[in-house]
């Protein structure tokens, strides 16, 4: 016997599952379930709804780069970078203070090594943050970041900042202090030029490892290295630590770019730091005891 069916005009519209109380004709090629406007998202063949779209991103790999970094649109870190300097700016603006207890100074860095980093995020005038954040922008957000992805461009930055300080400690004469004419052992270094040195210096290694030029590069490393000689209160010997690190860390990276030898990035780069804080470890080791803090 059979049964009566029951009349199509009777029976209930299809509806969204996310939204019940909207109808919904149109159905997700993925998993055919109703799918409102709101909810779809184009696809190669008709439509999928948003619960497919999420369940398919977590199943694709990360895109890239070809250092092994992820692939990224917007440079999160140099954003980060600029805004804690900023920051730090105004709080150095508000209270005076601030600038004497994070900026590095060599004869107090063996006790209070956290100066090492501080330093590269604070900046003495308001000039000199802005051709510091510029430079910044230009090299680390517009073309490193994206190149290396966030992690390595921030271990690069990083370090370098802590080798532009090992350099003006390495650099600056351990004497006792003279009134009226201190040498560098008792003057304080700040602003992140030296960090930003190292992008300019892991710039040059990877361009060259890319065949790419730098040509651009060179006249500005050597009009900044100019001013540094010849305009008073500049820290010469950070920006070339600074250069110097950020070369090395990049020349690990590039050297490690080999899907096989990837897995050594990481140590590389904490070798840098390493050989960095062995740097400043032995000039303090040598330095007179009676002019340490």
């Amino acid at each position: 016997m059979s049964e009566p069916t029951a009349d199509p005009q009777q029976q209930a519209p299809p509806v969204c599952p996310r939204h019940p109380d909207r109808v919904a004709y149109v159905r997700c090629q993925r998993c055919g379930r109703p799918v409102c406007p709101d909810c779809q998202r184009p696809a190669a063949v008709g439509v999928q709804c948003v619960d497919c779209v999420k369940a398919q991103a977590k199943t694709m790999r990360t895109t890239r780069t070809v250092f092994g970094g992820n692939v990224t649109d917007t440079p999160r870190v140099s954003y980060a970078i600029i805004a804690i300097c900023v920051v730090v700016f105004v709080l150095q603006t508000a209270r005076p203070g601030l600038s004497r207890d994070i900026s590095f100074v060599p004869y107090l860095g063996a006790h209070e090594p956290w100066r090492f980093l501080t330093s590269a995020f604070a900046h003495a005038t308001i000039t000199h943050i802005l051709f510091n954040m510029l430079a910044l922008w230009m090299v680390g957000a517009q073309y490193l970041e994206r190149l290396l992805g966030g992690a390595r461009y921030a271990a690069v930055y990083l370090v370098s900042a802590i080798g532009g300080s090992a350099c003006y400690l390495l650099l600056s004469p351990a004497v006792p202090f003279q009134p009226g004419n201190p040498s560098s052992w008792y003057i304080g270094a700040v602003g992140a030029s030296g960090a930003v040195f190292g992008l300019f210096g892991a710039l040059l290694v990877l361009n060259r490892h890319l065949g790419r030029s730098s040509a651009g590069m060179y006249a500005t490393i050597g009009l900044n290295a100019v001013i540094g000689f010849v305009v008073p209160g500049i820290a010469w010997q950070a920006h070339l630590g600074g250069l110097v690190t950020g070369a090395a860390v990049a020349g690990v990276i590039a050297a490690t770019t080999a899907k096989e030898r990837r897995r050594w990035q990481w140590p590389g780069v904490v070798l840098v730091l390493l050989v960095v804080v062995a740097v400043a470890v032995a000039k303090y080791a040598v330095a007179p005891g009676d002019i340490l803090a």
